[in-house]
């Protein structure tokens, strides 16, 4: 049974969904899942769990990401992006004053721990049902600042229209932080509006978009990652001998080596097979998702 990690250069136009579903037949398999969705406009970096190695996905979804985009300025639309409506556009000569200190000042403000208000069509749950739907339900949508990090936001290329500005960017962000979100607050910073136009997925993690296959020249056994190899680009491991490795599948605490870090999840893996997920508690490791042996490809 092949089971592993899959990295996918999302195309767009397409779901994340569809990429599962394109996978689940290539794989010849219903169980495959993926770590953080991409919006259809998005292109980029995917990362799917296939059989036994989607209990991993888990431990990835929260990794770091890292974007290039296109934020256009004049207008913003009701999505943040460019499939949502139009709202009102701002004055040319409100766009011709903007020096690029300026834009390069209102970057800076949203670079660091910043609040940010998702965009009102996110994946976000309300009382139970995602926000998205919500919003195309015809329902106002309203939702709560959060504490997300911008660590890095760089302005690449400054393009002038008569009336629009587009801005290609990069920006290395937190799990949780959405870059519609980011152009949506530099356009209202900036009192011109503003929305995304394209954005590319680079990186999660260690996890990089030069490492994905392309969806259309897929070979799911000949893409496929180790769980044990995508594990070690994710978390701290530590490494346990046959005995251990026993012990863990049977859900048993063992001695922490020394090393092992407190609070945060781990990868014990026991000759390059990803044995369990485990947190130390004391001196000991305890099972937070264990990995059946045949979790590898095969």
């Amino acid at each position: 049974m092949i089971s592993g990690i899959l990295l996918v250069d999302k195309p767009q136009g397409i779901t994340s969904h569809d990429v599962v579903s394109r996978v689940r037949r290539l794989a010849g398999t219903r169980k495959v899942g993926h770590a953080g969705t991409l919006d259809p406009m998005a292109t980029g970096v995917l990362l799917l769990g296939v059989n036994d190695a989607t209990r991993l996905l888990h431990y990835l979804v929260g990794l770091d990401k890292e974007y290039t985009a296109t934020i256009r300025l004049g207008w913003g639309t009701t999505t943040d992006d460019a499939e949502g409506d139009a709202l009102p556009r701002s004055a040319p000569e409100a766009l011709t004053a903007l020096s690029e200190d300026d834009l390069t000042r209102a970057i800076e403000h949203l670079t660091g721990d910043i609040e940010q208000v998702p965009s009102s069509v996110s994946a976000i749950k309300v009382d139970g049902k995602r926000a998205y739907h919500r919003v195309r339900s015809g329902e106002k949508v309203e939702l709560a600042a959060r504490r997300v990090r911008v660590s890095e936001f760089e302005l690449c290329e400054v393009r002038r229209e008569s009336e629009w500005i587009d801005l290609d960017v990069r920006a290395a962000v937190s799990s949780g932080t959405y870059v519609r979100a980011l152009a949506r607050d530099l356009g209202g910073a900036l009192g011109v509006g503003g929305h995304l136009t394209a954005l590319r997925r680079t990186r999660v993690g260690g996890f990089a978009v030069t490492d994905a296959s392309a969806l259309d020249d897929l070979e799911v056994a000949a893409s496929i990652m180790r769980a044990a190899d995508a594990a070690r680009k994710a978390l701290p491991v530590v490494e346990v001998d046959d005995t251990v490795a026993v012990d863990l599948g049977h859900g048993k605490r063992v001695a922490a080596p020394g090393g092992a870090p407190h609070g945060a999840p781990i990868a014990a893996i026991a000759a390059d097979r990803l044995v369990a997920i485990v947190e130390r508690r004391g001196d000991t490791l305890k099972v937070l998702t264990g990995f059946p042996a045949g979790v590898e490809t095969t």
